[in-house]
């Protein structure tokens, strides 16, 4: 069987055709596809510009709020650090929580007042040794008191002595002769003289 070369001519035109109706329909495809992939993307990156600036947006509003609530605290911090440590002041003070509390103060010393640098603050304090006489649970009611009236001074040390005697010598000694319970304190005061 012997095909015309006018036949052979057609039959190559039209695989040509159909190549080039298929390579069409494919680039034609694939076209439709690039153009669907770019409408996605465009969405996609529409939607993470709205989120990431909703995101950053009240991250920047709660960092924000942070901040003024952290100044806040550092301004309350500093005005409550800010207060006279005056030792006559202070011993004025110590004496009129004693008698409050029903203790005597038999003994009030300080080497003066110092400084500390903490983070890039300087502040000062007042370092006091004190002994009170009384009984025991005034003594405490004492220590409360004055951490309650000196709200930035500090207890660095309590030493609480109460004498324990025999019954021989109760007997022995007067009231007045027998050695009261009595606390050593070590207090601390701290002030803020900054900006």
């Amino acid at each position: 069987m012997k095909i015309s070369k006018t036949a052979l001519i057609f039959l190559g035109v039209g695989i040509f055709v159909v190549l080039v109706a298929i390579l069409g329909m494919t680039y034609s495809q694939q076209g439709q596809e690039q153009s669907r992939l770019n409408q996605e993307l465009t969405l996609a990156q529409m939607r993470f510009k709205a989120y990431a600036s909703e995101q950053l947006s009240s991250q920047q509003e709660e960092l924000e709020s942070r901040l003024t609530r952290l100044e806040s605290r550092l301004k309350n911090t500093k005005s409550s650090l800010y207060q006279s440590i005056q030792s006559i002041e202070i011993t004025e003070t110590l004496y009129e929580v004693a008698e409050a509390c029903g203790v005597e103060i038999v003994e009030v010393s300080s080497p003066g007042l110092a400084s500390k640098e903490l983070e890039g603050i300087t502040y000062s304090f007042l370092t006091l040794a004190v002994k009170v006489e009384g009984e025991v649970f005034n003594l405490i009611d004492f220590i409360d008191a004055w951490t309650k009236e000196y709200p930035t001074g500090v207890v660095e040390s309590a030493e609480i002595n109460v004498p324990q005697l025999t019954e021989e010598e109760e007997e022995e000694e007067t009231e007045e002769e027998l050695e009261k319970p009595s606390v050593d304190l070590k207090l601390l005061i701290y002030t803020y003289e900054g900006d």
